[in-house]
């Protein structure tokens, strides 16, 4: 570790002895090896998972009949959100009733074909006859249940409407996954068309949520997918959220020169919402061991120098250049300059630069 000793403590210009009042205003830390780890910090907002955000539309034309689910409402894939009248699904279940009806004349047209021939009374091609008209027939009621079956029908309804041969145009749209409807546009009465928007019903699984941010072209070569990231918001201080990057832009800004970087975020207590602003730390290399001192004990000198201030017995301070590294948890990294257990000033090193300032005019 390349480490730099003290200047001679009676150095007029880079020291500074205070008063016995004024040392007391002094907080003297001691300087500890350290672990730093090289990350990438963007600032973005939180959004919905859009892979697992589904508009809902009516698959057909018709008017709403009834609505069963509002925005918030927590909903497992397969519950009805909405119905409406649809005259399409009217027509499937009146040509399965038909159908229907017609595959059971002629199944029976073709067995009494058939007792007909084996006392011969009747001929083969009317058998013949029969079996194609039975053959068409069937095929003709088989089309008619998977038209049906478009719908959304299960097989137990289809077996009821041939059944019962009542027919109900009523067409119930339900959930496509497990989540929460995030909007909801329809009211009983409304006419809808199929695909026209908004959406009648919008539902979003929030058990993850994306992360979205704008990152420097400059920090792009540092960042992969897969990598992990750990993501903080202003709603939850001190609390971090643990995520993964899921997605890299393509393409740069030109105005801004930054890309869209997207991180997945775990979220089984739903307390991230979307628009929330928030902030990610990407690991992007090994710890690095160093010299750590607090934030505060770095003064910045006119000439864009980076200092410390020195002490042995806490009365005189002696201005030191260090050589900086990375900044982690309110703490500094001191690559050069300084050896474990000096001590040096944390809060008051910015009145003991300028106390050194006054002292040398």
């Amino acid at each position: 570790m390349p480490s730099e000793t003290a200047a001679p403590a009676k150095d007029a210009q880079n020291s500074v002895t205070l008063t016995e009042v004024q040392a007391k205003q002094i907080n003297i830390v001691t300087a500890q090896s350290g672990n730093f780890t090289p990350h990438s910090e963007a600032v973005g907002y939180i959004d919905f998972n859009q892979d697992r955000t589904v508009p809902v539309f009516a698959p057909y034309q018709g008017r709403v009949r009834q609505v069963f689910a509002k925005a918030g409402d927590d909903v497992r894939k397969g519950q009805p959100l909405f119905s409406l009248d649809s005259p399409d699904l009217l027509q499937a279940e009146s040509n399965l009733v038909s159908t229907a009806g017609l595959l059971a004349l002629n199944s029976r047209v073709l067995e009494r074909a058939k007792k007909m021939l084996d006392v011969q009374v009747s001929a083969q091609k009317d058998v013949e006859q029969a079996m194609s008209d039975q053959q068409t027939a069937d095929g003709n009621y088989r089309a008619a249940r998977d038209a049906v079956r478009i719908f959304g029908k299960s097989e137990t309804q289809i077996d009821q409407i041939v059944a019962s041969r009542k027919i109900d145009g009523e067409l119930t749209v339900t959930s496509p996954l497990q989540g929460r409807v995030t909007a909801r546009n329809v009211s009983a009465g409304l006419l809808l068309q199929p695909g026209t928007a908004p959406a009648p019903f919008t539902v979003a699984d929030l058990s993850t949520v994306w992360m979205v941010a704008n990152v420097s072209e400059y920090d792009l070569p540092q960042l992969k997918v897969g990598q992990q990231a750990e993501v903080t918001v202003m709603a939850y201080p001190g609390q971090t959220f643990k995520g993964e990057i899921s997605n890299i832009a393509v393409a740069v800004d030109p105005n801004t020169h930054k890309a869209a970087v997207r991180a997945e975020i775990k979220d089984a207590q739903h307390q991230l919402h979307p628009q929330m602003l928030a902030t990610y730390a990407i690991h992007t290399g090994a710890a690095q061991h160093a010299m750590a001192l607090p934030v505060n004990s770095v003064v910045r000198e006119g000439d864009g120098g980076m200092t410390v201030f020195v002490t042995q017995d806490a009365r005189t301070f002696t201005r030191r250049p260090v050589t900086l590294g990375l900044q982690q948890n309110g703490l500094m990294q001191i690559t050069g300059g300084l050896a474990a257990g000096e001590k040096v000033a944390a809060d008051g090193a910015l009145f003991l630069s300028n106390m050194l300032s006054l002292q040398s005019r």
